[in-house]
């Protein structure tokens, strides 16, 4: 169970619907809330002026805790994002909070998105938000049928539980390659695909029987074709609040479903809240 929520800020505008969504969900999952600020070109000139962009994130954060009811503890760390947040983050059970740190196009052609950056090297849930999107009324769950989607859709269900949102669970059924009696059973029932006995089945079922259990409105939607296009797609169809998504580094097999790429491009599609996070297997004490 999370712990703390970490908010993390260059200064940028860009930043500030993470602010907001962060301050929301402390509140509605009554957890601790820190806000990092990040001064990626420390400059012992500006950093106690009136001028310099974290002085101004903070003092229109503390307005946003204040009227969430949230008491938030403030911080600033030296460094690039990069390798500021998995540092901060390494070995506590916490959730990271983030928006498009507004960078240079120059830079980001040159060095690539930060997300899929911050994505390889943070184990911890990575909430990304482009844009607020509150209240949160409406949630999409990505599954891929292999279970490694279970830490990320449990925290999700968490979130739609104190928000009492209506649930969606996605599969997305992609072109079938080998000639396998799973992969044909997906193929030629996937409009159907609940109520198969396929993983991608079962899985839906139990995603549905948790939503249930916990009072919420909850419903299968299973396309069928490209994985990342059908999820956009979807997306844009479905006038979502939030996207839940399992995370790569969860394991390598997970990589013909969801990608780095896949989560990635989702998140840097900057129209949806993203919630992904790796799935994390209780340790076995030695027998």
């Amino acid at each position: 169970m999370t712990r703390e929520i970490l908010i993390f800020s260059n200064g940028r505008p860009t930043t500030f619907p993470a602010i907001e969504y962060g301050a929301w969900l402390g509140g509605a999952l009554q957890l601790p809330v820190r806000l990092v600020g990040l001064d990626e070109d420390p400059s012992p000139s500006e950093i106690d002026e009136e001028v310099h962009p974290l002085e101004s994130v903070f003092s229109d954060a503390v307005d946003v805790f204040a009227k969430a009811g949230v008491v938030c503890q403030l911080e600033v760390r030296n460094g690039h994002a990069e390798e500021v947040i998995p540092d901060r983050v390494r070995g506590l059970d916490v959730m990271v909070v983030l928006g498009p740190l507004g960078r240079p196009p120059l830079r980001r052609l040159l060095s690539g998105r930060s997300f899929r950056h911050i994505m390889e090297q943070v184990r911890v849930p990575i909430l990304y938000v482009p844009q607020a999107r509150l209240p949160l009324k409406r949630m999409l769950i990505c599954q891929g049928g292999l279970g490694y989607e279970l830490t990320a859709e449990n925290l999700a269900m968490q979130i739609a539980g104190k928000a009492k949102a209506e649930v969606v669970l996605l599969t997305v059924v992609p072109p079938i390659d080998f000639n396998y009696p799973v992969a044909r059973e997906m193929g030629e029932h996937w409009r159907n695909l609940a109520e198969t006995d396929t993983p991608s089945g079962r899985s839906l079922r139990l995603g549905l029987d948790i939503a249930r259990t916990q009072g919420l409105q909850a419903s299968v939607k299973v396309r069928n074709g490209n994985v990342l296009e059908e999820i956009l797609a979807e997306i844009r169809d479905g006038s979502y609040d939030l996207v839940c998504m399992g995370s790569i580094y969860s394991s390598h097999a997970l990589r013909q479903y969801y990608t780095p790429n896949i989560t990635a491009e989702i998140a840097e599609s900057d129209t949806v809240p993203v919630l992904t996070a790796r799935l994390t297997v209780p340790e076995q004490s030695p027998g």
